[in-house]
């Protein structure tokens, strides 16, 4: 069985781990009433904030820009103004009939949680009240389900397999690149590469 964690970070190489920090970690679950799941705290830990593959983003809770609970609590702001009721959705287009849930709701202790997204209109959902990992993503009007684990969804992601809906995927032979994220006004972005993948 493939440990994903680990085969991510060989394929992101050496771990900057610049704002590591429990307390962090601490302070935001207590604040948002979850614990979000260790393999995206290793993760976030080990590489944010920081832009990966080009397009995803993952944010910190320890850093006063690109703050990971700041970004949280705006997405679960914003997700509730879309009246989904209005929407007139397809069963295929509709999370709630799709997934079995009671009800779509955004930050709750059954709700969507939104841990990563992207440049390209991609959101990372965690449903956090479930034992096994179980990851939600929307893409425009489309919602996948993933029964896998952050590290395995972000594995397959840079693999270029589709994890947000149909021919999703983008693959960028060689090392994947990542980006670390300006930390203040004066900053520029800094780029680097992970080691080499051998495609």
């Amino acid at each position: 069985m493939t440990d994903y964690l680990a085969a991510v970070m060989e394929i992101l190489g050496p771990a900057p781990s610049r704002y590591a920090d429990p307390a962090a970690w601490d302070s935001l679950h207590a604040e948002l009433g979850i614990q979000l799941p260790p393999d995206y705290r290793v993760l976030v830990d080990a590489f944010a904030p920081v832009q990966i593959n080009w397009h995803l983003y993952l944010h910190h809770p320890a850093t006063e820009r690109w703050n990971l609970g700041q970004n949280i609590r705006s997405k679960i702001e914003a997700w509730p103004a879309v009246s989904w009721d209005d929407l007139d959705l397809d069963a295929d287009e509709d999370p709630c009939r799709l997934f079995a849930l009671d009800e779509l709701s955004f930050g709750t202790h059954d709700g969507l949680w939104p841990i990563a997204s992207t440049d390209r209109g991609e959101t990372v959902f965690l449903l956090a009240a479930h034992d096994a990992p179980r990851l939600l993503v929307n893409y425009d009007e489309t919602w996948v389900e993933h029964s896998m684990s952050f590290a395995e969804w972000l594995y397959r992601h840079l693999a270029g397999e589709d994890m947000s809906g149909p021919s999703s995927g983008a693959f960028y032979p060689g090392p994947v690149p990542l980006q670390r994220l300006p930390m203040s006004a004066c900053d520029r972005p800094e780029p680097w590469y992970g080691p080499d993948r051998g495609m």
